[in-house]
């Protein structure tokens, strides 16, 4: 680490400080707590639909070099991904896997060796696979939809007519007959799919909701109630297609980030000329130009124009940010005002928004603890009713004198109930509109397992520079040595050698004073002092209180002066010329706009905040009262924010905000780290468990409240989709429940769960 004041070439001293080291990069490895659990649990054997609802990166994503693609054309529910995951999550040559639901496609990371167990271990748990070059086209998947859903329609229509026929023919064997064949082929039509699932878990020796409807058909079908076996297996299945629909929208508010960043960008070429190129193909340091209204397609730092951008795709920040040569630009942002042409700083691959994308990603297979509980939860119950179900079926006849065919009939209907598919479908869909609502908001949340456990943060520690503060010095006050302002004249020549160093407090000195620039001649740097030069035929220095004083030049009036400025954390630096002291300039870090109505927030939802910072503490103090931090603890090495967060750990749940190399091993003891390293920041995106990419503190209390409506709903689904079943249940065993009912309750929780999950994608209220 830099020795804190270590003088700097370009003249001045740094002082005051430990704080961060921005470009440094470091492993952030976390604990053995839940709120670290960054493994993915193992979905619950014989579950429905458990496994995380999966990003689908593109419906017509390219095929990565080296991934073995597979066709699984019984993979349209997070079921059967789950049952991919369990069969491969222990192979250790397969590096990751990218499914895509609705085109049935799964590319598998994997050396090409890998390949013939991958394709076995897949069809063994009774999935078929089909090798395929390319994945399908998005006009391909939309056809296969649209396919499907007609298919179902039909079958629904055939349904019907066999209902039609039972009720309005005949009771002759001839017509039952033929009813029973036109149920048949209703059957057929929607759920040969359903049937091959279920017999593969039943020969698993798993339960799930394909077993369930197999076996509730088939029975109805064999006890003589054809047409509401018919009907139910349309019923359910047009059920399921609706449901995957709406699941989908919950994937798509996070793959819709794809579709931000255009697929061209126009290119300056050897000769001058622009024209339009592959972003996948644009080098680094390539000149891209882009256009009023246009999105940036790539990563890189404003050379030429001035305009407003829209960074709110990747910040969430609403108000248009002004960009001119220097500035930094990301993919995905509008460019609303002037042409601006930009310097390349990164690949297609590795701009910000496709770090989001891929980190979104990630986040879906680090499941919360509500998940993890549903799971569990989910294969205890669904055995559970199955074995009730048959209890009823052959203990109510010999119990209860009930007929057999009455007691079969009840116990069809218990399965059909007792499908778990809305109890857990409820989690997934809820976490990742929770995941996909932060992602809108610039808050991007690095699993569900960090969405749900903000809500029990109590403490919050929170660095200074860069965090609280602008983490840049900027000129806050300037005046001659007897007070007043010092004359135009004066700050000229001072802006003038000031603007000739590239020390950080001189540009914040030529910056802030924004004079007309004047000649330098012999201009030069005194290390540990700072510069000088001559302006007019006459020598100046621009350099710190012990040059000063080593000049002879200092008197008790400036020591009062500087004393009043330093005990505000402020770095005071000095114009003299051969008379003595001219003009004195105050710099410092600044505080955001934002930090004291962030640090309220979190005051009102009951968390302590604590500043933990390398500073000086009189500097620590003054920040600390600006924003409404009253505890403070200052001249912390890492070690000792580290010590900090741990004992903090004793009263509760404790999350870290920081955005340096210093904060790394804070960041991992906290049970959520926050990053607060801005858009592109490397350190922040490998190290934070949740990242604020917009370094606006507020999104801090925004992460809590959204952690805490996730929680609501969470629960909420819950109760739903258990407080039906158990209605129905009771209405079975009383006589007052078909299989019909049994549907459509059981549709109807999956997608009243799924619809209450999605209300987290509409934008939360504003905080009182």
């Amino acid at each position: 680490m830099k020795n804190p004041h270590a003088p700097d070439t370009a003249g001045h001293p740094v002082t005051h400080s430990h704080e961060h080291e921005h470009e440094h990069e470091h492993e952030h490895e976390h604990g053995d707590g839940a709120a670290h659990a960054h493994a993915q649990a193992p979905s619950a054997p014989g579950d429905c639909c458990s496994a995380p609802v999966a990003l689908n990166p593109s419906p017509a994503a390219p095929a990565v070099p080296g991934e073995l693609l597979l066709r699984i054309p019984a993979m349209d529910c997070p079921t059967e991904e789950g049952q991919i995951r369990r069969a491969l999550e222990g192979m250790d040559a397969v590096l990751g896997l990218r499914f895509d639901l609705p085109a049935r496609t799964l590319g598998v990371d994997a050396p090409a060796a890998a390949w013939p167990p991958v394709v076995a271990a897949i069809e063994a748990v009774g999935l078929k696979t089909e090798q395929i070059s390319a994945p399908p086209s998005a006009e391909e998947t939309a056809g296969a939809q649209r396919r499907e859903l007609t298919r179902l329609i039909a079958a629904l229509v055939v349904a019907l007519a066999s209902e039609l026929i039972h009720f309005f023919t005949p009771e002759t064997l001839l017509w039952q007959l033929f009813g029973m064949g036109v149920a048949a082929v209703a059957i057929a039509l929607a759920g040969t799919m359903v049937f091959r699932k279920g017999l593969s878990a039943l020969r698993r020796g798993t339960l799930n909701i394909n077993a369930l409807m197999a076996v509730a058909v088939t029975g109805a079908f064999l006890i003589g109630q054809w047409p509401e076996a018919a009907m139910v297996m349309a019923l359910y299945s047009l059920a399921e297609l609706i449901e995957a629909r709406s699941v989908e929208r919950a994937r798509n508010a996070i793959a819709g980030l794809i579709s931000l960043s255009p697929p061209q960008a126009e290119v300056r070429q050897a000769d001058g000329q622009w024209l339009l190129q592959e972003a996948k193909s644009v080098a680094v340091g390539a000149w891209v130009r882009v256009k009023p209204g246009e999105r940036f397609a790539l990563d890189g730092r404003v050379t030429e124009g001035h305009s407003a951008v829209d960074q709110s795709p990747v910040t969430g920040e609403s108000i248009p940010v002004d960009k001119g040569p220097g500035d930094e630009v990301f993919a995905g942002t509008i460019n609303q005002q002037g042409a601006l042409s930009f310097e390349v700083t990164r690949p297609a691959s590795d701009t910000v928004l496709a770090r989001i994308i891929h980190a979104v990603e990630q986040a879906q297979g680090k499941r919360a603890p509500t998940q993890r509980f549903v799971d569990r939860f989910a294969a205890v119950y669904t055995p559970a009713v199955f074995a009730f179900a048959l209890a009823v079926a052959v203990g109510a006849p010999l119990l209860f004198g009930w007929s057999w065919t009455d007691a079969i009939y009840k116990a069809l209907v218990l399965l059909v109930i007792a499908c778990p598919c809305a109890l857990v479908i409820s989690t997934p869909v809820t976490v990742v509109s929770g995941l996909a609502a932060g992602a809108r908001r610039g808050i991007l949340i690095k699993g569900g397992v960090y969405l749900e456990e903000a809500r029990r943060l109590k403490t919050v520690a929170v660095d200074k520079t860069g965090t609280i503060t602008e983490g840049k010095p900027r000129l806050v006050a300037q005046s001659a040595p007897g007070g007043g302002a010092a004359t135009e004249e004066v700050q000229a020549i001072a802006a003038s050698i000031a603007g000739r160093s590239d020390h950080p407090v001189s540009q914040a000195i030529a910056t802030g004073l924004a004079a007309t620039a004047l000649p330098v001649e012999g201009f030069g740097a005194e290390v540990g002092r700072g510069v000088f030069g001559n302006v007019g035929g006459q020598p100046y220095v621009l350099g710190n209180h012990r040059w000063i004083e080593e000049r002879g030049q200092c008197t008790p009036e400036l020591e009062a002066q500087m004393q009043a400025h330093e005990d505000q954390g402020r770095t005071v630096t000095l114009l003299a010329g051969a008379q003595g002291v001219l003009a004195l300039f105050a710099v410092a870090d600044t505080t955001k706009d934002t930090s004291r109505d962030a640090i309220s927030e979190l005051s009102a939802l009951g968390i302590r905040t604590v500043m933990l910072t390398g500073d000086n503490p009189a500097t620590a103090r003054h920040i600390g009262a600006q924003v409404g931090i009253s505890e403070v603890r200052a001249n912390l090495l890492p070690q000792d924010k580290l010590d900090a967060v741990e004992a903090l750990r004793t009263q509760g749940a404790v999350g870290m905000v920081g955005d340096g190399i210093n904060d790394g091993p804070a960041l991992s003891a906290a049970d959520i780290g926050f990053g607060m390293g801005g858009a592109g920041s490397d350190t922040a995106m490998e190290a934070a468990d949740v990242l604020i990419m917009n370094d606006d503190l507020r999104k801090l209390p925004e992460t809590v409240r959204l952690s805490r409506r996730t929680h609501a709903v969470l629960w909420q689904n819950i109760v739903l989709a258990l407080g039906i079943k158990a209605v129905f249940l009771v209405l079975a065993l009383f006589d007052n429940a078909t299989m019909w009912m049994a549907v459509f309750a059981d549709m109807g929780a999956s997608l009243l769960v799924v619809f209450n999950g999605l209300r987290l994608l509409r934008p939360a209220r504003a905080p009182r």
